[in-house]
């Protein structure tokens, strides 16, 4: 049971004008939870999309590697010629404050592959570089995402937790008050009736007496 204000002209002002601020904070969290609920299903969904696409790409360029180890020997030598990746940049995007990361890469030039050399190699090699280098496009996007949808749930979840404490914790407290403080001044402002009616006719029986 909450502590019950003074029940005064000057509380009841305040404790409405509290519970207003509650009401419409518990309408913009709500508004925000609904657009980062949007947001998040947007790219869930293309989450999904993507998950097809690198699946039948990893499987793809893996053949690939294996038909270039059939046909070159295996490519332990030839893959350590292959420069690391060192294109990846990192930015950033706000949607109602949650900060999503931006992840983008540096186009590849054409033939760069071609740093290992051609005269050991066919182009099976060729077909590997091209094909897990769309593999590594596809895994950056993918994660791009998949961190967005965390953040997105994260941030969720705590609009929901304060969005659930003003409507179900707050806003019926201000309610509760602002009733208690309008009956008590209510009941004073009859007992005050009752009052100024006692003396009201105290003071014509005293007038006619006289």
């Amino acid at each position: 049971m909450a502590v019950q204000a003074v029940p005064t002209k000057g509380n009841l002002m305040n404790t409405k004008k509290s519970l207003a601020l509650a009401k419409n904070g518990y309408e913009l969290l709500d508004r925000k939870r609904n657009i980062l609920i949007r947001e998040m299903m947007t790219l869930i969904d293309h989450a999904n999309a993507i998950q097809e696409k690198i699946d039948s790409a990893y499987e793809e360029a893996y053949i690939a590697l294996q038909t270039a180890n059939i046909t070159n020997g295996f490519c332990d030598d030839i893959s350590k010629s292959v420069p690391i990746e060192d294109g990846l940049h990192l930015d950033s995007r706000s949607v109602m404050g949650v900060e999503i990361p931006i992840l983008t890469m540096d186009e590849s030039k054409p033939y760069e592959y071609l740093h290992y050399g051609t005269r050991s190699t066919n182009s099976a090699v060729d077909k590997v570089y091209i094909l897990f280098t769309r593999v590594k496009v596809l895994t950056v996007e993918l994660a791009e995402i998949e961190n967005s949808v965390y953040r997105l749930a994260n941030s969720i979840k705590k609009t929901q937790k304060r969005a659930n404490a003003l409507k179900n914790i707050m806003i019926p407290r201000f309610e509760e008050t602002v009733k208690f403080i309008t009956d008590a001044l209510d009941e004073k402002d009859r007992e005050e009736f009752s009052r100024l009616k006692v003396i009201k006719r105290k003071k014509l029986r005293d007038s006619a007496e006289e």
